[in-house]
């Protein structure tokens, strides 16, 4: 049995994994620094979760949604970028700031994250350029419940841009032209606008 989400307790956090009581069975997962801050000992959370077995291991990766489970995924689908690596790059960028930074080829934005050198970062780039954004697991069950605090609504992230990006697909633009176009409109509408990033990318393909 793969386990994909947990809600429970969390007991501890460390400098780079949480531990969770769910009905008295205790789990650990890697998690980034970002997420980890958000966690209390104590206080209940929801964590999305992407296990991995080898031969000799199960690790479990823990994120706030599964829209950044599903892009940890992505990323780990690019040679040489491990779960550590792919963890990093989503703790300094959000899913659909990551989405942005794959269209408009700005490979310096990842080599903000731990461990990711220029090289590594171009390749991130070159690799998830002109590929459609990844699909969620769960669609919008909700994120982390954090600590003491009312739990969040699913956060819209990329998903206004993956529609916009669909609906110019679907008008005739390649995948690549599209997603670097809405990722410029994002930066001058409201990025949440299904609407106003078409009208804007529009723009930017007919300049």
């Amino acid at each position: 049995m793969i386990i994909g989400w947990l809600k429970g307790e969390v007991l501890s956090t460390g400098a780079d994994n949480v531990l969770i009581n769910v009905n008295g069975v205790g789990y650990v997962a890697l998690a980034g620094p970002g997420l980890l801050a958000k966690l209390a000992p104590g206080k209940e959370a929801e964590l999305h979760i992407e296990t991995r077995v080898t031969e000799n291991s199960i690790t479990m990766f823990a994120f706030e949604s599964d829209e950044a489970r599903a892009w940890f995924v992505r990323l780990t689908d690019v040679p040489g970028v491990g779960g550590k690596v792919a963890l990093a790059v989503l703790d300094v960028l959000k899913p659909g700031e990551l989405m942005d930074a794959v269209a408009l080829g700005d490979a310096a934005s990842i080599t903000r994250a731990k461990g990711v050198g220029k090289k590594m970062a171009e390749r991130i780039v070159g690799e998830l350029a002109g590929k459609a954004p990844p699909m969620g697991r769960f669609g919008t069950l909700p994120g982390v419940a954090h600590a003491g605090e009312k739990k969040p609504e699913a956060a819209p992230a990329s998903g206004a841009r993956s529609e916009a990006v669909s609906a110019l697909v679907n008008l005739g633009y390649q995948q690549t032209d599209a997603a670097r176009a809405v990722a410029a409109a994002a930066q001058t509408v409201d990025a949440e606008n299904v609407s106003a990033l078409i009208k804007g990318a529009l723009k930017e393909l007919s300049a």
